[in-house]
């Protein structure tokens, strides 16, 4: 059986995509859940371990049972479309996929703003961090502006009720968009979108990731910006 190795549930937001995707499809694997190290230590129990299947040292991770290894995100995601075309990962339609793929190359390469000073975090509740990120970073303001757009765009074309219609790599690889706005109070934006976030929250694969997470317990002090303790 293939393995997707992955870190900490409540933290990354990379390993959180092909996790929710593929589980949400229906799609077997074996989970390997390595805890973060420090990354200021660069030879630590997380990074050997991952260093054994990618030469990216990074998580996420799929590999076959043959020991063939796929890292980073949209590869993972191209990979899978490429090996079950029974689904749909990518929309079918030529001009809606190009648009999904716009979609995921911004969140892949973008948004650093929102990933910086709102950073995946789905145990915490964290409103007056949210409420201060708001005032004090304007660019945070604009990564959710462009990202609030981008959705209402993608559900008006498609009608819903994801973005492209069916559950697809999209709608995983915005799902940590999903985390950040809850967990830091971010003002929801106004229907459709709202209501689109609160399916995608609801959808069975990321509700299973969402449970995990919140069942972790674990406190990483490195990937608390905010907090000093759970």
């Amino acid at each position: 059986m293939r393995r997707l190795v992955i870190g900490n549930k409540n933290y990354s937001s990379w390993s959180m995509r092909p996790w929710v995707l593929m589980r949400q499809l229906g799609l077997p694997f074996e989970e390997v859940k390595l805890r973060f190290d420090d990354f200021d230590v660069s030879d630590g129990p997380f990074q050997r371990a991952v260093a054994r299947v990618s030469p990216a040292a990074r998580v996420p991770v799929l590999v076959e049972a043959d020991g063939f290894a796929v890292w980073d995100t949209l590869a993972i995601v191209e990979y899978l479309a490429e090996q079950h075309p029974e689904h749909t990962i990518w929309p079918r339609e030529a001009r809606a996929r190009a648009r999904a793929r716009c979609l995921a190359a911004e969140m892949h390469a973008g948004f650093s703003a929102l990933r910086s000073h709102c950073p995946m975090n789905i145990e915490a509740a964290l409103p007056e961090v949210g409420a201060r990120v708001l005032t004090e970073q304007p660019a945070v303001r604009r990564d959710l502006e462009r990202i609030t757009a981008a959705f209402g765009d993608a559900l008006q074309a498609s009608g819903g009720p994801f973005l492209f219609g069916d559950f697809g790599a999209i709608d995983a690889y915005y799902a940590p968009v999903a985390a950040r706005i809850r967990s830091y109070g971010l003002p929801m934006p106004q229907r459709p979108v709202a209501a689109y976030l609160e399916r995608l929250w609801a959808a069975p694969g990321v509700a299973a990731w969402v449970a995990d997470a919140l069942a972790e317990a674990d406190f990483l002090d490195f990937e608390e910006p905010y907090r000093k303790q759970r």
